[in-house]
């Protein structure tokens, strides 16, 4: 059965970095795809990137824009998968999950098109 076990959040003043770690048991990042979503009290879950066969397909929620600080990578003889997190924001404060999808990342990803989920890692920035 796949499990998968976040860690590496924290507290960071703004402008800091974060690095998440997703370690996969039961299931290969390599061959599904994998995503990291992020919510805050009261609101909806939603993706900050996903990653498909080591790069080949990757996406990142720009809405937070992230696309300058976020980089998703993944290691395939680790079976992990990776969130840095660089010049944070108060605004990224939110709980960071972990999930995976069976196969392909779909073209815009929501919380609906995953399977599998860790249980989340609390990611806190002060100003």
């Amino acid at each position: 059965q796949a499990q998968l076990v976040e860690s590496g959040g924290g507290s960071a003043q703004a402008g800091g970095s974060l690095r998440l770690t997703c370690a996969a048991t039961g299931y290969s990042v390599t061959t599904n795809c994998m995503g990291w979503f992020r919510q805050v009290p009261g609101k909806e879950r939603e993706v900050v990137a996903t990653i498909y066969r080591g790069g080949f397909n990757m996406y990142l929620n720009d809405s937070y824009s992230v696309k300058d600080r976020f980089i998703i990578s993944e290691d395939n003889a680790k079976n992990e998968v990776y969130l840095q997190m660089n010049s944070l924001k108060p605004e990224d404060t939110a709980m960071y999950y972990c999930a995976s999808r069976r196969g392909y990342c779909v073209t815009i990803p929501g919380e609906a098109d995953f399977h599998y989920w860790g249980q989340g890692t609390q990611v806190t920035v002060s100003s």
